[in-house]
């Protein structure tokens, strides 16, 4: 059984979220996926080590190492054309101002999204449903840009978004395993 996108987003929604008791139709209506969805990412991500079922969590430094290192590479980015979305990589909140990219200019990235508010470089989300739950999650949303500016980043950026990243995944706000 192999990991699916969506299963990094579940185990960054688990890893960052301030309530550490949930449902599966809980995070599925607050991922945009349905219930059977996420307990099949569950699954798979507990076969690959990066949640603890006993604990119900995620396993935090497999999932950091995974992250930061495998990420970029299991799940590679599509970047497209100019387009209306939501910021994310360098030009998120998480970022903005922290890295420049492209030979000094910052790059400006978007997830695709009709109602979006921002113009820029298309760079396909994780999973379908990143862009309208990264509006109402600022935590998530933040991981998430950060992980983007991993996943497309040159050394230094993405040295510096990890840091970033595992500053939130270590936060006493979030849980840990």
């Amino acid at each position: 059984m192999n990991l699916l996108p969506q299963d990094v987003l579940v185990m960054l929604k688990l890893s960052v979220a301030r309530r550490t008791r949930w449902t599966y139709d809980q995070l599925g209506v607050a991922l945009g996926m349905s219930m059977s969805m996420v307990y099949s990412s569950i699954r798979r991500a507990a076969q690959a080590r990066l949640y603890d079922e006993n604990r119900r969590r995620p396993v935090r430094a497999a999932l950091e190492e995974f992250l930061v290192h495998g990420v970029k590479y299991a799940f590679p980015p599509d970047i497209g054309t100019v387009t209306r979305g939501v910021l994310t990589a360098f030009a998120a909140p998480a970022l903005k101002g922290e890295l420049l990219h492209d030979s000094g200019a910052e790059a400006v990235y978007v997830w695709p999204y009709p109602e979006g508010d921002h113009r820029g470089v298309s760079l396909s989300p994780l999973y379908k449903s990143v862009p309208v739950v990264a509006l109402r999650n600022t935590r998530l949303y933040d991981a998430l840009s950060l992980l983007d500016a991993i996943r497309i980043g040159r050394a230094r950026e993405q040295q510096r978004a990890a840091e970033f990243l595992k500053g939130m995944l270590r936060s006493d706000d979030a849980p840990t395993a």
